[in-house]
């Protein structure tokens, strides 16, 4: 009996003291580009600890846009089925790391088989019991646990899928937002236009009646009425369809959506936080993403490999077995067998699985690194994209400005008879393509900075 005790004690260690075969993952080396820059400022090496995150909800200040934002994440189909998708990996792994643990059941048995060899010697054979039955294989080189770092990291992929989707949805929510206002902003500023076309329209009536120009400035105006109304049509079908939109990304089917500050109210830093290059990995939820994914594909090569060396496995039973119920517990009974499998011949099969293992992480790495170059492509085109927009954006309003005192002063030198109808029509032109741009201006700046925030990883 101490023999079998130090035996059994012998196999519980072995779990312990086994090594764990394969190549360890280390992050693989990555050309990291120079300092990201924003405006004519160069990041200053700052650590990325001290570099404050900004969530979404210190970003975005409109409270209907935050409402909007949360309604989107609470009920947003696509992220509800990424959630169930995580749960789903996280028993996927509670279920791997399980087989590293042996497994124990109870089992009760009743039966009853009767013989009766040549016909002639009937003879009946019962027999009743009660048994824990035990099963365990054992990790020696790694196997298990191989397989349980690539069920966690198929996990993990799953949760950081989770956050870049929440991200994304930030993102698209605000984008049809701030277009849901740019729209409502464009409509105003053609609605004000056909306004001001038909007070054109009416003095210029005034004045062919009266006889200070002819019928040709009248019927200028008319036609110039009537183009800007031609607009309003399809901007309202424009504004409609972008409330069905974001109706769509809230879950809800479509309506009205509320409405927060316009688009010339809307506040956005100058600047995000955009970090050393090589935080970039981190705070980005698809490289994270991209990084487990290799280490899974690290992990396979770990199994495939480890599955060429022999495997052991235990099982047992031990309760009590008898014919008759009354002397069940007086009839102890107990099995052990231990399996030692070692693979021998299998045409190459086992080998070639550890190279098509290795393929696949080879093509995890190269996709890990076209990853890295794609991210730090982003934020570059993002941060010049927000810095040159904004410029864009200072020399519209100055154009919009210039524009309008233009036109005031062809309208006053009209009605005093110094210049033509066409000189006013030409300014009111300009004066409505010059407030599309800036409004359009805004809008692209506004997106801009929401681009760089997705780029950047968020606020995490």
């Amino acid at each position: 009996m101490k023999r079998y005790i130090c035996y059994l004690l012998l196999i519980l260690l072995l779990p312990v003291t086994s090594c764990k075969l394969g190549q360890k993952y280390v992050r693989p080396d990555v050309v990291l580009p120079d300092p990201f820059t924003m405006g004519n400022e160069e990041w200053t090496g700052e650590s990325p600890d001290t570099i404050p995150a900004v969530t979404w909800q210190e970003l975005f200040t409109d409270p209907v846009l935050q409402y909007l934002i949360h309604t989107a994440l609470e009920n947003n189909n696509n992220l509800q089925v990424a959630a169930a998708r995580m749960t789903e990996m996280k028993e996927q792994h509670r279920i791997s790391f399980s087989k590293l643990i042996p497994d124990l059941e109870m089992r009760y048995n009743l039966q009853k088989e009767q013989l009766n060899y040549g016909g002639n010697s009937l003879k009946n054979d019962p027999e009743m019991s009660a048994k824990a039955f035990f099963s365990w294989e054992i990790d020696l080189w790694g196997n298990l646990r191989w397989t349980n770092d690539a069920a966690l990291a198929a996990y993990l992929q799953t949760a950081e899928a989770r956050r870049a989707l929440e991200l994304t949805i930030v993102s698209e929510v605000s984008t049809k937002y701030f277009e849901l206002c740019a729209l409502d902003q464009e409509l105003y500023i053609i609605r004000h236009t056909v306004a001001a076309r038909r007070e054109s329209v009416r003095l210029a009536k005034l004045r062919f009646e009266g006889g200070l120009t002819s019928e040709t400035a009248y019927r200028q105006a008319e036609v110039e009425l009537a183009r800007t109304e031609a607009l309003l049509p399809d901007l309202e079908r424009q504004v409609a369809l972008k409330e069905s939109d974001i109706a769509l990304l809230l879950g809800h089917h479509a309506e009205e959506i509320p409405r927060g500050l316009s688009l010339r109210e809307q506040r956005m830093p100058e600047t995000l936080p955009v970090g050393l290059p090589s935080s970039l990995l981190e705070r980005r939820p698809d490289m994270r993403r991209a990084e487990q994914k290799l280490i899974e594909a690290n992990a396979r090569v770990g199994i495939a490999y480890t599955n060429l060396f022999p495997r052991l496995a235990l099982t047992g039973n031990g309760g009590w077995e008898s014919e008759k119920l009354v002397d069940l517990f007086k009839s102890p009974a107990w099995f052990v067998n231990m399996d030692f499998i070692h693979p021998i011949f299998a045409m190459g099969r086992n080998k070639a699985r550890v190279r098509v293992a290795k393929a696949r992480y080879e093509q995890e790495l190269y996709s890990y690194q076209q990853s890295v170059l794609i991210a730090f492509k982003e934020v570059h085109d993002a941060i010049v994209t927000s810095r040159k927009i904004k410029e864009t954006k200072d020399a519209q309003a100055r154009l919009e400005e210039a524009a309008e005192i233009y036109a005031n002063l062809s309208s006053l030198q009209y009605i005093n008879g110094v210049t033509s109808y066409m000189d006013v029509l030409d300014a009111q032109r300009r004066l409505l393509d010059a407030q599309i741009a800036l409004n359009n201006s805004q809008l692209k700046q506004l997106l801009a900075t929401v681009q760089l925030y997705k780029a950047l990883g968020g606020g995490f």
